[in-house]
C-alpha cells in the first residue's frame, strides 16, 4: 500500500563522492560535465574497468575517540558528515529536540567488508585465526555504520541500517517517515555510505555487469556499470510554516521478486514503486518536472526502467541518469541521487548524461544527454536494487 505521507522538511543535506566534497563540488562537476570516473587503481585489483574513487580517503584519519570503528566505510561516513556544516546543523537540532528524539537510519550494501578482506590477508598461519586487532562488530557488521554515525553526532535515538542493495539509502526516507508518524522521532538523520572493496568489484565482474569503459547509461551500446563509492546525509524534520527549503513529498516502495539479480523485464515493480510515490505525494505523472533514473548502464536495468518510465510517464518528462558522473554507489546511490535531485530543484537545471552517445532507440522516453536550465519544482528519483527491491522518492520545495 502507498505510504500516506504528510510533507516532511529536509532542512539540510550533504554528500561526498568522487566529484569532490560537499554539494558545491558535485554541482560544479555536473555543470562543467566533469566525471569522477577513472581507470581502476584500487588495492591490488586486476580488472580492466573504471571506478569512482574518493581520493581524500587514502590519507584521512578517523576521529581518535572512535578508533575502534576505523575502516574505509566509516572514514567515508565521517568525511561526508564534515561537509556543508552538516554536523553543526545536527548539533543545533539536538539542542532543540534532545539527542534521544533524533533517529539515525542509514543504508549500505557492503558496509566495511574491505576491513575483513584486509584482515584475511593476515590470518595466523598456524591457527587460521583472524588478527587480534580486527573488530568485526565495529567495522564490517552492517550496523557499524549507524553505530558510528550516531556516536559521531552524539545521538541516542533509534538507529538502524537498511541493506537492500541499491535501494538501501532511498528506503531510509520511508523509514524516517514512518517513525516520525508513529511519534518515535522528532527528526531523523537519513543517508547512506558505500566504499570500494574487492568483493564488490570482483563480484559484479563475475556477473558480467562491469564495463571496461566509463559507464554509458541508456546508450545503445551500454555494457555495464562503473563501481563507485560515496556518502550522503540529510536531516529530516516536520514541516513548519516558516520552513524554507526542500520537502520529501512522497515515497513508493515495491518488491517484484522477479529474479535475484535481474529486474522484471517489463519493469512491473518499478512501475508500482513510481505509482505509489505519486499517490503518496498526492500528485499525477504530469506534476513531475524531472526524473533522476536509476540508470545503471546494464542492458537489463535500463531496458526495464525505460519501459516502466514509458508506461507511467510516456515521453513527456525529462529524465537522465547521473551515474556517468558518480559511478554506481550501490548502498549510497539512493541518497546521492536524492541530493542531486534537490540540487536540480534548488538551482534550476536538468542534468544530462555523461558518456552516453547514442540513445537506445527501443526506449521511448525523453532522455537528456545534454544538461539545460529549467524550472524544476518536483523531481522523482528512482533506486532499484537486486531481488526487485524498489524505491521511488518525490522531492519538492516549500512555497
Amino acid at each position: 500500500m502507498p505510504l500516506n505521507l504528510s510533507p516532511l522538511f529536509i532542512s539540510h543535506f550533504t554528500l561526498a563522492n568522487s566529484l569532490g566534497l560537499g554539494t558545491a563540488a558535485t554541482l560544479d562537476a555536473m555543470r562543467s560535465r566533469r566525471s569522477g570516473l577513472s581507470a581502476c587503481q584500487f588495492e591490488d585489483v586486476d580488472l580492466e574497468t573504471y571506478i569512482a574513487k574518493v581520493p581524500a580517503l587514502d590519507a584521512y584519519a578517523i576521529r581518535p575517540d572512535l578508533a575502534a570503528h576505523d575502516c574505509r566505510n566509516n572514514r567515508l561516513a565521517q568525511l561526508g558528515l564534515e561537509q556543508d556544516g552538516f554536523a553543526e546543523v545536527v548539533a543545533a537540532a539536538k539542542r532543540s529536540y534532545g539527542a534521544h528524539r533524533i533517529g539515525v537510519f542509514l543504508g549500505t550494501s557492503t558496509s566495511g567488508i574491505l576491513q575483513t578482506e584486509l584482515a584475511y590477508r593476515r590470518l595466523d598461519p598456524q591457527t587460521g585465526q583472524l588478527p587480534p586487532d580486527f573488530q568485526y562488530a565495529e567495522t564490517q557488521n552492517s550496523y557499524s555504520l549507524a553505530g558510528f554515525v550516531a556516536r559521531y553526532l552524539g545521538l541516542t535515538g533509534p538507529s538502524f541500517v537498511v541493506s537492500s542493495a541499491c535501494s538501501s539509502s532511498a528506503k531510509v526516507f520511508a523509514n524516517a517517515a514512518r517513525m516520525m508518524e508513529a511519534g518515535v522521532c522528532d527528526a531523523v538523520v537519513v543517508g547512506g555510505v558505500d566504499s570500494l572493496c574487492l568483493s564488490t568489484l570482483y563480484g559484479f565482474n563475475s556477473l558480467g555487469l562491469v564495463s571496461r569503459l566509463p559507464c554509458r547509461p541508456y546508450d545503445a551500446e551500454r555494457d555495464g556499470i562503473s563501481v563507485g563509492e560515496g556518502a550522503g546525509f540529510a536531516l529530516i524534520e516536520r514541516a513548519r510554516p516558516d520552513a524554507r527549503g526542500m520537502l520529501l513529498l512522497g515515497v513508493g516502495e515495491s518488491s517484484d521478486a522477479y529474479h535475484m539479480s535481474t529486474p522484471h523485464p517489463e519493469g512491473l515493480g518499478a512501475q508500482l514503486a513510481m505509482h505509489r510515490a505519486l499517490t503518496s505525494a498526492g500528485l499525477v505523472a504530469d506534476d513531475i518536472d524531472y526524473i533522476n533514473l536509476h540508470g545503471t548502464a546494464t542492458r537489463s536495468n535500463d531496458t526495464s526502467e525505460g519501459k516502466a518510465i514509458a508506461e507511467v510517464f510516456g515521453s513527456r518528462v525529462p529524465c537522465s541518469s547521473t551515474k556517468g558522473w558518480t559511478g554506481h554507489l550501490l548502498g549510497a546511490a539512493g541518497i546521492t541521487e536524492a541530493i542531486i535531485s534537490m540540487l536540480t530543484i534548488e538551482h534550476g537545471f536538468i542534468p544530462g548524461s555523461l558518456n552516453t552517445q547514442q540513445l537506445d532507440p527501443a526506449l521511448a522516453i525523453d532522455y537528456r544527454i545534454e544538461g539545460s536550465s529549467a524550472r524544476v519544482e518536483r523531481v522523482l528519483s528512482n533506486s532499484f536494487g537486486f531481488g526487485g527491491s524498489n524505491c521511488s522518492l518525490v522531492l519538492g520545495k516549500t512555497a
